[in-house]
Protein backbone atom coordinates (compact mmCIF):
# COMPACT_ATOMS: atom_id res chain seq x y z
CA UNK A 1 0.00 0.00 0.00
CA UNK A 2 1.40 3.41 -1.19
CA UNK A 3 1.03 5.96 1.93
CA UNK A 4 0.45 9.30 0.94
CA UNK A 5 2.66 12.22 2.43
CA UNK A 6 0.89 15.20 3.74
CA UNK A 7 2.00 18.56 3.39
CA UNK A 8 1.64 21.83 5.27
CA UNK A 9 0.55 24.15 2.72
CA UNK A 10 0.40 28.46 3.33
CA UNK A 11 -2.40 29.75 1.88
CA UNK A 12 -2.07 31.93 -1.39
CA UNK A 13 -2.32 35.07 0.38
CA UNK A 14 -0.24 37.97 -0.76
CA UNK A 15 -0.07 40.89 2.41
CA UNK A 16 1.20 44.30 0.87
CA UNK A 17 2.88 47.30 2.18
CA UNK A 18 -0.34 48.85 2.34
CA UNK A 19 -2.18 45.71 4.46
CA UNK A 20 -4.14 44.51 1.08
CA UNK A 21 -3.95 41.07 0.58
CA UNK A 22 -3.90 39.38 -2.90
CA UNK A 23 -5.11 35.79 -3.90
CA UNK A 24 -2.33 33.85 -5.56
CA UNK A 25 -0.13 35.89 -8.38
CA UNK A 26 -2.82 37.82 -9.50
CA UNK A 27 -3.68 41.15 -8.20
CA UNK A 28 -7.15 40.54 -6.88
CA UNK A 29 -7.70 41.29 -3.34
CA UNK A 30 -8.63 38.60 -0.65
CA UNK A 31 -11.87 40.74 0.00
CA UNK A 32 -13.71 40.50 -3.39
CA UNK A 33 -12.48 36.84 -3.10
CA UNK A 34 -14.64 36.33 -0.13
CA UNK A 35 -17.42 39.30 -0.97
CA UNK A 36 -18.20 37.09 -3.84
CA UNK A 37 -18.33 33.53 -1.60
CA UNK A 38 -20.44 34.93 1.10
CA UNK A 39 -22.64 36.11 -1.99
CA UNK A 40 -23.30 32.61 -2.73
CA UNK A 41 -20.71 32.27 -5.49
CA UNK A 42 -19.04 29.16 -5.86
CA UNK A 43 -15.04 28.65 -6.72
CA UNK A 44 -15.29 28.12 -9.60
CA UNK A 45 -17.72 31.21 -10.64
CA UNK A 46 -15.27 33.53 -8.73
CA UNK A 47 -12.68 32.08 -11.42
CA UNK A 48 -15.09 32.94 -14.05
CA UNK A 49 -15.15 36.78 -12.89
CA UNK A 50 -11.85 36.78 -11.98
CA UNK A 51 -10.07 35.31 -14.81
CA UNK A 52 -6.52 35.66 -13.61
CA UNK A 53 -7.09 33.49 -10.46
CA UNK A 54 -6.22 29.90 -9.96
CA UNK A 55 -8.91 27.81 -9.15
CA UNK A 56 -6.79 25.56 -6.73
CA UNK A 57 -5.92 29.03 -4.78
CA UNK A 58 -9.63 30.06 -4.32
CA UNK A 59 -10.28 26.47 -2.98
CA UNK A 60 -7.50 27.14 -0.64
CA UNK A 61 -8.34 30.59 0.16
CA UNK A 62 -12.11 29.95 0.65
CA UNK A 63 -10.76 27.11 2.94
CA UNK A 64 -8.81 29.39 5.06
CA UNK A 65 -11.50 31.86 5.80
CA UNK A 66 -13.88 29.15 6.91
CA UNK A 67 -11.62 28.19 9.48
CA UNK A 68 -10.17 31.59 10.69
CA UNK A 69 -13.26 33.47 9.54
CA UNK A 70 -13.15 35.77 13.03
CA UNK A 71 -9.90 37.10 11.50
CA UNK A 72 -10.54 37.31 8.27
CA UNK A 73 -13.87 39.11 9.06
CA UNK A 74 -11.92 41.74 11.25
CA UNK A 75 -9.38 42.14 8.76
CA UNK A 76 -12.78 42.97 6.05
CA UNK A 77 -14.17 45.68 8.80
CA UNK A 78 -10.50 47.20 9.23
CA UNK A 79 -10.35 47.40 4.87
CA UNK A 80 -14.06 48.35 5.30
CA UNK A 81 -13.18 51.46 7.61
CA UNK A 82 -10.28 52.30 5.35
CA UNK A 83 -12.41 52.80 2.20
CA UNK A 84 -15.09 54.98 4.43
CA UNK A 85 -12.00 57.12 5.56
CA UNK A 86 -10.29 57.61 2.14
CA UNK A 87 -13.75 58.30 0.36
CA UNK A 88 -14.72 61.07 3.14
CA UNK A 89 -11.54 62.57 2.00
CA UNK A 90 -11.63 62.76 -1.15
CA UNK A 91 -15.62 63.77 -0.33
CA UNK A 92 -13.85 66.92 1.24
CA UNK A 93 -11.75 67.86 -1.27
CA UNK A 94 -13.94 66.98 -4.32
CA UNK A 95 -16.46 69.99 -5.32
CA UNK A 96 -20.02 69.21 -4.78
CA UNK A 97 -20.77 67.63 -7.71
CA UNK A 98 -24.07 70.31 -8.48
CA UNK A 99 -21.46 72.72 -8.54
CA UNK A 100 -19.85 71.27 -11.44
CA UNK A 101 -22.38 70.76 -12.95
CA UNK A 102 -23.89 74.54 -12.58
CA UNK A 103 -20.63 75.29 -14.36
CA UNK A 104 -20.51 72.86 -16.73
CA UNK A 105 -24.43 74.49 -17.95
CA UNK A 106 -23.49 78.00 -17.28
CA UNK A 107 -20.66 77.19 -19.92
CA UNK A 108 -22.58 75.65 -22.11
CA UNK A 109 -25.04 78.50 -21.79
CA UNK A 110 -22.19 81.28 -22.52
CA UNK A 111 -21.63 79.68 -25.91
CA UNK A 112 -25.01 78.99 -27.37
Amino acid sequence: MTSLALEQETPPLCPEESGAVRVGNSRILLELVIWAFQDGATPEVIVEQYPTLNLADVYSTVGYYLRHQEAVNAYLASRNQQAKAIREKFAKIQPDSSQIRARLLARQNAQS
